[in-house]
């Protein structure tokens, strides 16, 4: 037997459809408002912290650069030796040299203010995606249960009618048909791309995104305020230093002869 058409109320489109949509939407662009006010300012690193930082990364350009350095051989060699002793003396440490009865630990991310500041931030982040959804739900599982909403233009198997129908238990209603709680889900994991339109593509109304992910993430990232064991950051690029010094080879060598056999000034074969 075919199945009976329904006919919907057009009040239902215009008093739950809409309604239901525009709030959701309206709800993800405040909610992306409010985690820009509620980001901190990065803290500034203190002079020691960036002198700290400031020569692993001297290191890691001249390592990078040692293929093809501009730098003549002995002024190289003499900045990868100064540096070299100078990781081994622990004399950029922001902390100054470790002694030698010290424990060789690494530092506690949960005594750190960045690293507590991240956390709370990423919680703080978490309750402004999770107290909204829990509101609309349940605003919606209040006024609106029950409802059949729209109808999908397209046809669908059984196996969507536990997802387009929920809070509905009629087995003989047409899978096309879309209940308000499936119309929320629906519209909770597909609005991102109208988020993306309208706020840009780093936005924070995507809730799907920021609610599957933990609060304590934000302690694993590397940010640069998150402690780290620069320690042995040093003794691994002591031995990167040494390493890049077999493989160094100054632009300059020959450059009289270069530019003398390029020019014409000289014979090819001449050396």
């Amino acid at each position: 037997m075919d199945r009976l058409s329904l006919y919907l109320d057009p009040q239902i489109r215009d008093w739950v459809l809409f309604p239901i949509t525009l709030v959701m939407i309206l709800v993800g662009i405040l909610r992306h408002y409010v985690v820009i006010l509620l980001q901190s300012p990065p803290k500034k690193l203190s002079r020691a912290a960036t002198r700290e930082q400031r020569a692993l990364t001297r290191s890691q350009i001249l390592r990078a650069t040692s293929a093809n350095s501009p730098i003549p051989p002995s002024f190289y060699k003499a900045i990868s030796q100064h540096l070299s002793e100078a990781f081994k003396a622990g004399t950029y440490l922001k902390d100054g040299p470790p002694k030698a009865d010290a424990p060789s630990s690494a530092p506690n991310p949960l005594s750190d203010p960045a690293a507590m500041d991240g956390m709370m931030a990423g919680m703080k982040t978490q309750m402004v995606m999770m107290v909204p959804q829990m509101v609309i739900m349940g605003w919606i599982n209040f006024f609106f249960q029950g409802f059949v909403l729209i109808k999908l233009p397209f046809p669908l198997t059984l196996g969507f009618k536990s997802m387009l129908q929920r809070g509905i238990d009629t087995p003989d209603m047409d899978v096309r048909w879309v209940s308000s709680l499936s119309w929320y889900f629906l519209n909770f994991f597909g609005l991102n791309g109208l988020y993306r339109l309208i706020l840009g593509g780093d936005n924070s109304a995507d809730a799907s995104r920021d609610m599957a992910a933990s609060p304590f993430a934000a302690m694993g990232n590397a940010q640069p305020g998150q402690p780290q064991d620069f320690n042995k950051l040093f003794k691994a690029e002591r031995d990167n230093l040494e390493f890049a010094e077999g493989l160094y080879s100054w632009v300059g060598e020959n450059i009289d002869t270069k530019i003398l056999r390029k020019y014409g000034k000289l014979p090819c074969d001449s050396r």
